[in-house]
């Protein structure tokens, strides 16, 4: 981790060193922003040993790509520090944020792009090979699975769709109803029809030789052979910062989850805070949540030039002697908008072009 001198005075504080907390960094210090980034050092996507569906970018291990975008934002000016921010609050003039190494910084706006936790099933094992052939994404890992032996894990709402989006992948689809209610009519024959083997019965462990899954065990002893098990985790935004500021994490309307709420730019209920990446869209990727952190400079950064217009035009107003159309200011907003075409006794005199014969 890079660590530069911290500026007593920040335009963004940036909590979450992630793909979209960085990207909203290199937007912010590219727009000529102060902008500080707080990383505690855990990306979600650690355990995988490659980022996809990244344009230009693809197959790039997690780690290395948030290396490489650590140093465009310390080559713009940005700054990083490693820490865990602790706890947040409103100041005069905006935020103030505690570390967990007691250490304190202050900015106008505040910028939240803390990630989120995958709840998985307490199911032995699954953890251990989180992100490698327990996984969750299609798109993120099916390509690397495709025509494999894929077994879904049952128990989740999203349990039928992911059958049927892993099914694009591979062939060989089985689902375990695991914990989970019985099927409507409806999904078993759509399951039927698209050739997904349906296995009833509590997944207990998983059936592993040497450092690959080989199956899965089920509680009546059998095993099933599979070469990769899709789960469907319960994301649950890591909001706790946020909580200080009276922002709570909401159920999120699909069932999945928990996540803070924000509109379209990422602007949370509190003014000046704002959230990017999957603390608020959990369903969200990599090119999501890049997209998110840059969305969400661009509003911080509009709304702060607004700040710096007002303030301006408080400050004309309070040094404007004789009121706000007093004959110095309109002398002055002539100069600045006019130049020499400004009329009036006071006027510089026109050039004269060269005198005709």
């Amino acid at each position: 981790m890079t660590e530069v001198k911290v500026t007593d005075e920040l335009d963004v504080l940036v909590v979450g060193g992630g793909v979209a907390g960085l990207s909203a960094a290199l937007t912010l210090a590219r727009a000529r922003r102060s902008v500080l980034v707080i990383d505690s050092g855990e990306p979600r996507n650690a355990p995988a040993a490659a980022a996809h569906g990244l344009l230009s970018r693809d197959g790039l291990p997690p780690l290395e790509l948030l290396r490489a975008g650590r140093e465009e934002v310390v080559g713009y000016g940005g700054q990083i520090v490693a820490d865990r921010a602790v706890s947040a609050r409103r100041v005069t003039g905006g935020f103030a944020v505690e570390t967990e190494r007691g250490r304190s910084f202050r900015a106008r706006r505040l910028l939240v792009t803390t990630g989120l936790v995958d709840e998985l099933a307490p199911v032995p094992g699954l953890r251990e090979r989180w992100g490698r052939d327990v996984l969750h994404c299609p798109y993120c890992h099916g390509w690397e699975v495709r025509d494999r032996p894929i077994g879904v894990l049952g128990g989740s709402p999203a349990s039928v769709h992911q059958a049927l989006l892993f099914r694009q992948w591979s062939p060989e689809v089985t689902l375990f109803l695991h914990t989970g209610e019985d099927l409507a009519e409806e999904q078993w024959e759509r399951l039927a029809a698209r050739g997904i083997t349906v296995v009833d019965g509590e997944v207990t462990g998983l059936v592993v030789v040497g450092d690959r899954l080989t199956g899965v065990r089920l509680a009546s002893g059998r095993k099933v052979a599979v070469e990769a098990l899709a789960v469907a985790p319960r994301f649950v935004a890591r909001g706790e910062l946020l909580s200080d500021l009276g922002l709570a994490t909401v159920e999120h309307p699909l069932g999945v989850g928990e996540y803070v709420a924000s509109d379209a730019s990422g602007l949370t209920d509190v003014p000046g805070v704002w959230v990017a990446g999957n603390v608020t869209d959990v369903m969200g990727g990599l090119a999501a949540a890049q997209a998110a952190g840059t969305q969400s400079a661009a509003a911080i950064n509009a709304d702060l030039v607004n700040a710096d217009a007002d303030a301006a035009v408080a400050r004309r107003r309070a040094a404007a002697t004789g009121g706000v159309f007093s004959a110095a200011n309109e002398a002055a907003v002539c100069a600045r908008v006019l130049g020499e075409r400004r009329h009036g006794l006071d006027s510089p005199p026109r050039s004269e072009g060269p005198a005709r014969a």
